[in-house]
């Protein structure tokens, strides 16, 4: 199955429709099979004297709160509505993260999105967690800044989810639904795990793709990748590890104005994602090894039979002097050079003909 492909549109619009329209277009026209926004009300996302990110204030400096910064990144309900439908007439999915109650109420029973993808930051927002499992929508989850203690905490809490409509009594009651064998089917069936390094862009020393293994090992779900690193290869080569997700930002113009577009994909770049990705797909290919078809016929050619050195006289000993190995194939194979050395020759044979008895 091919990875499913995810162009991370985020906040890339500047909160402009026109650029959010654009951004709907180039992830299409690169072949992406979904187009991901974010949702959200900067009153219940971030408290007004929350500081940036440090690399948000190298992107977008350090005038204005990160309250007043994602303000001006919001898209309305409305616009929302226009990007579902404008992904509709281009073929390609809609995805949004919600980082709040409201917005996910949105996304689920306004836009009914088919999938709810949980950003790394919220991965121990539980309320969150709790109530996107009980809507039974399938959910990948990032996992940037966590350890596996959290990650299998926060699987706990969606396997409450998943099979409970009331609210818990106690915190206990979600350890139990992750070790119940339909706590444990229900995540298998919807849950998707990102391994993820939460830096803009990731050193590639901090990428630790191998953790994508510790990941699958530990709770048997399906593992793909948030890349936030600069440039493609990274997420090719997760692919070759099996990811069955890549997430990967991308804008119109890395120039433009706010915290994610230099860290960002430009559209010839994602076009060159998307397009290693499936060529990758293709050659992982089958795990048998037997001769490909394209291949059969270069065979004969390439491959090598036993071969007169030199002219061999009727009745004359095959030796390391007159006997050697060259192409085409078609003869006795070269495996059989040491069984040969000491026979007589049955018959005569000029230089570089090939042996055939």
């Amino acid at each position: 199955m091919n990875a499913y492909i995810i162009a991370e549109a985020g906040v890339n619009h500047n909160g402009s429709l026109e650029l959010a329209v654009e951004l709907v277009n180039v992830a299409s026209a690169a072949g992406a099979d979904a187009v991901k926004f974010q949702t959200f009300k900067a009153e219940n996302l971030v408290s007004k004297s929350a500081r940036k990110a440090d690399y948000q204030m190298i992107n977008t400096g350090n005038s204005e709160s990160q309250f007043e910064m994602l303000k001006k990144l919001e898209l309305s309900h409305q616009e929302h509505q226009v990007l579902v439908q404008h992904c509709l007439a281009k073929k390609i999915q809609f995805l949004s993260t919600p980082f709040d109650h409201v917005s996910s109420e949105f996304l689920i029973k306004e836009l009914d999105v088919p999938v709810i993808k949980i950003s790394s930051g919220d991965l121990t927002n539980a309320p969150l967690l709790l109530h996107v499992s009980q809507s039974g929508k399938p959910i990948i989850l990032s996992t940037g800044m966590s350890t596996l203690g959290e990650i299998e905490s926060a699987l706990s809490v969606l396997a409450f989810g998943y099979t409970s409509s009331v609210a818990p009594s106690s915190i206990s009651e979600f350890d139990l639904a992750y070790f119940t064998e339909q706590g444990q089917q229900m995540l298998q069936k919807n849950v998707t795990l990102l391994h993820c390094t939460t830096e803009y862009p990731t050193p590639f020393w901090d990428v630790n793709l191998k953790a994508m293994d510790t990941l699958k090992n530990a709770f048997h779900l399906r593992v793909g990748l948030s890349d936030h690193t600069n440039g493609i290869s990274v997420a090719i080569a997760a692919v070759a590890r099996g990811a069955s997700v890549i997430e990967k930002h991308f804008t119109l113009d890395k120039e433009l104005p706010g915290p994610d577009h230099k860290a960002s994909l430009n559209p010839t770049e994602l076009c060159a994602l998307v397009k290693s990705i499936r060529e990758v797909e293709d050659a992982l290919g089958s795990v048998t090894k037997i001769p490909t078809s394209s291949e059969r016929k270069n065979k004969e050619v390439a491959q090598k039979s036993l071969v007169a050195a030199r002219d061999i006289a009727a009745g004359e000993i095959f030796t390391v002097e007159n006997l050697t190995v060259k192409r085409p194939a078609g003869g006795i194979s070269p495996i059989q050079y040491w069984s040969w050395l000491g026979k007589k020759a049955v018959r005569s044979y000029q230089e570089d003909e090939m042996i055939r008895e």
